[in-house]
């Protein structure tokens, strides 16, 4: 009796990787025409650090995983009352420092009417092989970067041109991490929001209007 053959990979059930190139000896100049050329279209992503440029095209988990960390930490400061500005994928650069990079998501906190640079950047480390990205942030003054990586998200606080790992945030201390987590695969995002943000606080004149028309 003949034998079925043995099962192939199916490779397209593998979950798609980000496009990363990585060019070496780049000039300044080399990296500002190339930001040019590429103009308001979202792809590719450029990171420079003195001298490596970095090309990446993130992949559909990756966007949908920077979207959706934005969605909850959006929310959060909602429901907390927190003043957030999002800005997205900015281009960050010190021509001085020569590094360059765009964020997945960034924010500026407070009536910042022309900010010289986010507050907190979020990036996702879905595919490996690209720059440091916090050898990028340290010496262009990000207070603070989240990495989601392997599903978990490290927090990093500058310290005298330094990133250290801390345990939480601080520049929106108060938020959870890990209970954000559990939601960033929840779909749609309607319902991943409206789980992740506590029930609404009812004020004392709806309450007493709920007991008279009891």
């Amino acid at each position: 009796m003949s034998q079925p053959a043995p099962l192939t990979p199916d490779l397209e059930r593998q979950p798609p990787a980000d496009d990363i190139i990585v060019l070496r000896d780049v000039t300044w100049a080399d990296y500002q025409r190339l930001l040019e050329i590429r103009g308001d279209r979202p792809v590719p992503r450029l990171t420079y650090l003195e001298g490596a440029l970095e090309l990446m095209t993130p992949s559909r988990p990756h966007e949908s995983l920077k979207s959706m960390i934005g969605c909850l930490v959006e929310a959060w400061c909602f429901e907390k009352g927190i003043g957030i500005t999002p800005y997205g994928s900015w281009t960050l650069e010190s021509k001085e420092a020569e590094r360059g990079v765009e964020p997945d998501e960034c924010y500026v906190l407070g009536d910042v009417a022309d900010p010289e640079r986010c507050d907190l950047a979020v990036e996702v480390v879905w595919s490996s092989g690209g720059l440091d990205k916090l050898e990028v942030y340290r010496k262009i003054g990000v207070k603070e970067v989240w990495i989601w990586k392997a599903g978990a998200i490290g927090v990093f606080a500058l310290r005298d041109e330094r990133y250290m790992p801390v345990e939480r945030s601080e520049v929106l201390a108060g938020i959870d991490l890990e209970v954000l987590l559990r939601f960033v695969d929840v779909r749609p995002t309607t319902s991943a929001v409206t789980g992740y943000r506590p029930p609404s606080r009812r004020s004392p004149d709806f309450m007493i209007d709920s007991e008279a028309g009891m």
